[in-house]
């Protein structure tokens, strides 16, 4: 027997060689200090056996069982006979798969010290339910230690521990285990795996990983399954190829309502507000009720494009046609919409009327419209609740400086940005990636550190020279710090994403589309130079940032210049 070892912050037991053939009796006469506590895992246990949800089902046999038996409290139980013998394969699965719903890490740790007892840690079934819970538990380096002891894996485990990266937001992890898997003599996936992959591909912007995942799933005839269909255009949306999704979205035969959220999502992430509206249309016309979901993707596309009359009709509609409550996601994108457009005391009083407390996204999205419309007002009353709700996020703290930047309050600049090194609140520093030859390239503000980092400087002084003399005039009051204008243009040249284009340009070949992911919005100048890079250069940009796209094509935007 292969000796199953505990993660890192379970107690240890005994090496246990041996079991008993009468397992329920030695349980039964183990001492106290030997077993789990498991009085919390068993109410969990007896509560999910009961509960309406198939997923939180426990079998019977578990609860019987003699260690196991539901705690005095619970008395409204329905007595329970008892049964001969220990549980059986299929119980610690669905006990531990009852963890996992409730994201309840001590249960679920019990639970797998019950499963090394009784001998079933070793099981497949077992092992990648393990896997599973430690990972929606953000445990990710016991659910690495459980898979890592598998000694002959299937494919439910590979894709138990890639999914667990992907929801732990570890989209590269994921796809470098992936790899590791069909590198392997024997490599076994299925349409659950391969969503899964296709998400990592979506979170990471991995196009030609994603394309190299569609074609076997085109070779294995999963086009027709609606999950993986799905995360085909998710993949494609979020890796900026809306055009390659919106074709998968048509050959797809059955479409459900993720589908066509997606879709309409897709459409809304790229600015093309009108083809999302469209596909709403046609997906009411068609007999598929829209979700909650569904309305946020739309009224996020009517956001993206400032079609303030269409979203207000869409968010009207949505609750007095399809008696869907509006939800805080809902009042985020309104909020978000009247305050980009100018009508900022609407905005604000939405928030007023909303039935929640507004949460983080709502405030910034005050904040952020503040900054567009130079309401300083507004802005410091939302950077005020900010800093109550998180007074450690330096980004809310950089927008407020840089509102006061933009107004030449530069004493007030100052004073927030002393008061950030007071408390310890460093920014987060701006950074771009772009991935050329299965090779990804990091980029910082005014990095230095790449090894073409003179090369790549050379060519943008040319090009800047070259976009001069079609109109190009460095936008200087994107550079928010109290200097002169030659100093300004100079920090302008230095910004991370106009690094990892150049080096696009310099490492691509004509036509190629250069696709460079940011973590932070991009600026006016870098978007103007963009613009004019692409009426000079025989190639389009795509630049995905955490709100949207925008493609860059031909000197113009997707966005219509509405960022």
């Amino acid at each position: 027997m292969r000796n199953w070892s505990l993660p890192h912050s379970l107690p240890k037991f005994p090496k246990i060689t041996k079991f008993p053939t009468n397992l329920a009796t030695a349980a039964a006469n183990t001492a106290p200090s030997r077993l789990p506590n498991s009085r919390r895992l068993q109410r969990r246990c007896w509560s999910a056996s009961h509960s309406p949800t198939p997923s939180h089902s426990l079998s019977i046999p578990f609860l019987s069982f003699p260690c196991l038996q539901p705690p005095p409290s619970a008395s409204s139980a329905p007595p329970l006979s008892p049964l001969e013998g220990a549980p059986n394969r299929s119980t610690f699965p669905r006990a531990i798969k009852s963890c996992s719903a409730l994201a309840d890490l001590n249960s679920g740790k019990q639970a797998h010290q019950q499963a090394i007892i009784f001998g079933f840690a070793s099981d497949l079934f077992v092992s990648s339910a393990l896997i599973d819970m430690y990972a929606k538990c953000r445990e990710l380096r016991d659910a690495r230690n459980m898979f890592n002891e598998i000694p002959h894996r299937n494919v439910v485990s590979w894709t138990s521990m890639i999914n667990g990266y992907v929801q732990n937001g570890c989209a590269r992890e994921a796809l470098l285990l992936f790899k590791e898997h069909v590198q392997g003599e024997i490599a076994e996936y299925d349409a659950v795996t391969l969503s899964a992959v296709l998400l990592a591909c979506a979170h990471a912007g991995a196009l030609r990983i994603g394309k190299g995942i569609h074609v076997q799933v085109m070779k294995m005839s999963l086009e027709s399954d609606v999950f993986v269909g799905t995360s085909i255009i998710n993949m494609y949306c979020k890796c900026g190829r809306v055009s390659l999704a919106r074709r998968a979205f048509d050959r797809m035969n059955f479409k459900n309502v993720k589908t066509w959220s997606a879709m309409i999502a897709g459409y809304g992430m790229h600015g093309q507000a009108r083809e999302a509206l469209e596909i709403l249309t046609e997906m009411i016309r068609r007999g598929v009720k829209p979700n909650s979901i569904s309305f946020v993707s739309v009224l996020s596309a009517c956001c993206h494009a400032g079609l303030v009359d269409e979203g207000w009709h869409w968010f009207c509609t949505m609750q007095h046609r399809f008696k869907i409550e509006s939800t805080i996601e809902h009042y985020g994108c309104m909020v978000d919409l009247l305050g980009r457009a100018g009508f900022l005391q609407k905005a604000y009083g939405l928030v007023l009327d909303m039935n929640d407390r507004p949460d983080l996204v709502i405030w910034c999205s005050l904040l952020a419209s503040g900054r567009i419309h130079r309401n300083i007002e507004i802005a410091e009353f939302s950077a005020r609740k900010l800093f109550e709700l998180d007074p450690n996020n330096s980004g809310y703290y950089t927008l407020l400086s840089n509102i006061y930047a933009d107004a030449g309050r530069w004493d007030d600049e100052k004073r927030i940005r002393i008061n950030m090194r007071k408390h310890g609140i460093a920014k987060s520093p701006g950074f771009s990636i772009i991935e050329l030859k299965g090779r990804v390239h990091v980029f910082l503000v005014g990095d230095r550190q790449h090894p073409e980092h003179e090369k790549i400087y050379s060519y943008l002084k040319e090009l800047a020279t070259k976009l001069q003399e079609i109109g190009y005039v460095p936008s200087v009051s994107s550079v928010l710090h109290d200097v002169d204008e030659e100093e300004k243009e100079i920090a302008l040249q230095i910004h991370s994403e106009k690094l990892a284009v150049v080096f696009g340009l310099m490492s691509s070949i004509p036509g190629t589309t250069i696709q460079v992911t940011k973590n932070i919005r991009t600026c006016e100048d870098c978007h103007t130079m963009f613009k004019l890079i692409t009426k000079i250069k025989n190639h389009d940009i795509v630049i995905r940032d955490p709100k949207r796209f925008h493609l860059f094509s031909k000197g113009v935007c997707s966005c219509g210049d509405y960022w």
